[in-house]
């Protein structure tokens, strides 16, 4: 199944079951980000795990550990204003790229909660990117 037809239907089981989703992400914190595409302008809608931080929502841009950014990170750099799903609340937030120190101590948080982090992180040579995301006023 293609990546984008995967992520279709983890967002429709998102939607449909209030946040719940079965597979690989069951049991996992994940959101719906809704960021604007940076060429195109559209709407684009990611599903990701998150860990917290305070009041702050966190992200990574893993993609696995491939070597380049993912797209819906390319997006938030063009324009930070997004909308993000958890659960069954929907709400505007600002995406905001963490730098180091607390790039490195919200990767670590979140790698210690979801190992699989730790394997991306050795797979590329690029600094993966950590990404808060504040609720709007």
């Amino acid at each position: 199944m293609a990546q984008t037809e995967f992520n279709e239907k983890l967002i429709d089981e998102f939607r449909a079951s209030g946040g719940e989703v079965t597979g690989m992400f069951a049991g996992r914190p994940l959101l719906l980000l809704t960021s604007t595409g940076a060429k195109t302008g559209k709407s684009r809608t990611t599903p990701l795990v998150y860990s917290k931080d305070g009041d702050r929502l966190v992200i990574i841009a893993s993609m696995g550990g491939a070597p380049k950014h993912p797209a819906w990170f390319l997006n938030i750099s063009a324009n930070a204003d997004v909308v993000i799903e958890v659960g069954t609340e929907k709400f505007n937030a600002r995406a905001l790229t963490a730098e180091e120190p607390e790039r490195g101590r919200l990767f670590a948080q979140q790698a210690e909660m979801m190992p699989a982090f730790n394997e991306y992180k050795e797979k590329t040579t690029r600094v993966i990117p950590v990404v808060t995301l504040a609720r709007a006023e």
